[in-house]
């Protein structure tokens, strides 16, 4: 349930992938740089929302602020299908990206609620074994509507899937968050919980971390249909291939949920951080030298989806460690933090698309140095530690 509710937010960006050209013309965006905005004005309205639903969960509970989330998604699906200008688009989008950011955070929440540090990095990475199945299909998904309906039913079937999810929420949810933690709506206590979530070293640096990786996760979403149309020429083959690089995220997570309890957090992701700018400095270089390829391509970039695959899970769980008395807002802070501070770098790194893949891999190793170097001040330098922080302790070290 908890994959399938984060798969709406996956499902709203990459269906549509494949669509842009379309949707575009449609619409009255003649630049393909501008159809960006598609993807990203939902990403901005996903990620400054998440402030309000965490907050506001903390006070009424998981279940009904959920339900609310996935009602207003299937509104906005439906006005963005019905969308008639680039105004009218990007107003349906934004709100649909604020509906959907409930199901980020409650997923999270609820998530957190019930478990803690390498069970709950085990759970998610079970969670995030079928809510990245959902990249996979996602644009294969999108191309098959478009075959047989226009590409306003796209946004169709986002408005049933949501319905789909939120029956099954209604009917098999229990409220998981515990009676002692919730928290009135109060400036004295919003202010407590976000000092706490802002002031704990590790909820800060692996918050960090993300936002600098998401950065080129989301560059990489926003070139993926150029690079493929424009530089390999082979747009029908794009859903296809996007799935086989998407893949590896999958075995990544399955392979995680296998040994993040044995080894450990620390080991995990601090090895799979160093491998994974170690492919983009050869990524980089390939691209640099003029030897890019199809071929190359989706081997060194399934490889540093394998690796962001091995960070994800373990990144999230270490910033939420610390914070599972105020798990909503602190969810909802390192939410909106990741996301948007995520988008805008992936934008900037999108927008510097020049015909090859220079500057999209110049993103990936730009960024992920910075996320290094965030984790090696949030732990003092000292990587690979095979034991996590006690979360106490954590809870009050500044």
């Amino acid at each position: 349930m908890i994959a399938l509710v984060m798969a709406v937010n996956a499902l709203a960006i990459d269906t549509m992938l494949p669509a842009l050209p379309e949707i575009g013309d449609a619409i009255g965006i003649p630049t393909e740089s501008g159809r960006q905005w598609i993807v990203t004005s939902y990403l901005l309205g996903f990620g400054g929302a998440q402030l309000i639903f965490g907050t506001l969960s903390d006070r009424f509970g998981r279940r009904p602020i959920l339900l609310a989330g996935l009602a207003g998604y299937f509104v906005f699906s439906v006005m963005s299908a019905l969308a008639g200008s680039f105004e009218s688009m990007m107003v349906a989008r934004v709100i649909q990206g604020i509906c959907a950011a409930a199901t980020r955070v409650l997923a999270i929440s609820i998530v957190r609620d019930r478990f803690a540090g390498r069970q709950m990095a085990r759970v998610m990475s079970l969670v995030f074994i079928v809510f990245l199945a959902v990249p996979i299909i996602a644009p294969s998904l999108g191309q098959l509507i478009m075959v047989f309906l226009p590409w306003r039913w796209i946004f169709g079937m986002l408005a049933l899937y949501s319905a789909v999810v939120f029956v099954w929420v209604t009917i098999r949810l229990p409220e998981t968050i515990h009676a002692e933690d919730r928290r009135p709506i109060s400036p004295q206590s919003i202010a407590n919980a976000v000092r706490l979530t802002l002031t704990n070293r590790y909820a800060v640096g692996y918050m960090t971390a993300v936002t600098f990786m998401f950065g080129g996760m989301f560059g990489y979403l926003n070139s993926a249909q150029q690079i493929f149309a424009d530089i390999f020429a082979i747009p029908k083959l794009f859903p296809s291939i996007f799935a086989l690089i998407a893949g590896a995220l999958g075995v990544a997570s399955l392979v995680n949920s296998r040994i993040v309890e044995r080894v450990g957090m620390r080991v995990v992701s601090h090895t799979a951080l160093c491998a994974y700018l170690g492919v983009a400095a050869v990524h980089l270089a390939v691209a640099f030298l003029g030897f890019e390829n199809v071929w190359t391509f989706v081997v060194l970039q399934a490889a540093m989806m394998f690796c962001f695959g091995l960070m994800g899970a373990n990144f999230n769980a270490l910033a939420m460690e610390p914070l599972g008395h105020v798990a909503g807002t602190a969810s909802s802070i390192q939410g909106f933090t990741t996301t948007t501070g995520g988008a805008l770098l992936g934008f900037l790194v999108g927008q510097q698309f020049n015909g090859s893949t220079v500057p999209l891999t110049t993103g990936f190793l730009v960024l992920g140095l910075i996320a290094l170097l965030a984790v090696i001040v949030t732990e003092k330098g000292k990587l690979f530690r095979p034991s996590p922080v006690n979360a106490a302790a954590a809870a009050t070290e500044h």
